[in-house]
């Protein structure tokens, strides 16, 4: 399936096959692609929490306001971001690029985040956003569907995870097999109304 395809045939599916296992395989070739996703001075600030106890999954389920796809689909993936991850040994970011181009980034990512935490949740949450469609995609592909997720008790779910206190939730993505397909699209604006050249 070429990206085109997969981006067309995308959707948010919400009822999924409970007895479908995804191989290990298949996991790590989806979290593979996915930490190819972009992220501002390549500090690589997401982290995926794939969730594979059924007891945490039933609470997160709890917590998501009992949709039923947290804990049906074969994988339950909680998008993290590491809002300090531009401090923790930058170096390793540019580890293989030339000398002169550590010399320049490596100061330059302290520069840009030091003191502007608004910045840095920011840009948490863009990673986490491309993140989340390079796993869509990539699941797509591979023959999976999937649905995003931000309905949920985001301080809940953070606790339930024990996420450390740099470190917040952005967003699930669930993916399994479609038990059935989703709704026809609700309704797509004209690009007349949604792209704008050069100033509104």
């Amino acid at each position: 399936m070429n990206v085109g395809q997969a981006i067309i045939e995308r959707r948010a599916v919400k009822a999924y096959d409970p007895q479908h296992k995804m191989t290990n395989e298949e996991v790590k070739q989806l979290l593979s692609l996915a930490m190819l996703s972009p992220t501002a001075f390549n500090i690589q600030n997401w982290r995926f929490v794939v969730v594979t106890d059924p007891a945490l999954r039933k609470e997160i389920r709890k917590a998501s306001w009992d949709q039923a796809q947290v804990e049906e689909a074969s994988l339950l993936i909680v998008l993290t971001a590491d809002l300090k991850s531009w401090e923790k040994q930058p170096e390793r970011y540019w580890i293989n690029a030339p000398k002169p181009v550590q010399d320049y980034l490596i100061p330059a990512i302290g520069q840009y985040y030091a003191g502007h935490e608004q910045v840095q949740r920011d840009e948490a949450m863009r990673s986490c956003g491309m993140a989340a469609t390079t796993l869509m995609l990539a699941a797509k592909e591979m023959g999976y569907d999937t649905c995003p997720m931000d309905g949920f008790d985001f301080d809940a779910v953070a606790k339930l995870l024990n996420l450390p206190a740099d470190h917040i939730p952005t967003m699930f993505v669930v993916v399994g097999k479609a038990l059935k397909a989703a709704q026809p699209r609700g309704g797509q604006l004209s690009m007349d109304e949604v792209v704008v050249y050069n100033k509104f």
